[in-house]
């Protein structure tokens, strides 16, 4: 297995819905399981209200196909309840891994 793309997204949530996200977040995890080329799929909290997500994947396919999904979509229904503001979503290349 040769893991060399991610995606990072870091979430800010709004005042007093860092618990909703974070449900939110761990209710992903089943449709991350659903997604073929995602190697990997991390959900984690930095504070109250920060949080994010990495993912790993083996080929470009599979990364644009998880951008391109369910976890996304999901996201951007519950963004406006749930978000302070935009996602910030970047695509890494991935240098080293254990």
């Amino acid at each position: 297995m040769a893991v060399r793309l991610g995606i990072l997204a870091l979430l800010e949530a709004k005042p007093g819905k860092g618990d909703e996200l974070g449900a939110f977040l761990m209710g992903g995890r089943a449709l991350a399981v659903a997604e073929e080329d995602t190697v990997t799929w991390y959900a984690f909290k930095i504070d109250d209200t920060h949080y994010g997500i990495f993912d790993s994947f083996e080929a470009e396919a599979g990364r644009d196909a998880h951008l391109n999904g369910e976890i996304p979509k999901a996201l951007g229904q519950v963004a406006d309840d749930l978000l302070a503001g935009e996602p910030d979503i970047r695509t890494v290349d991935i240098v080293a891994v254990k």
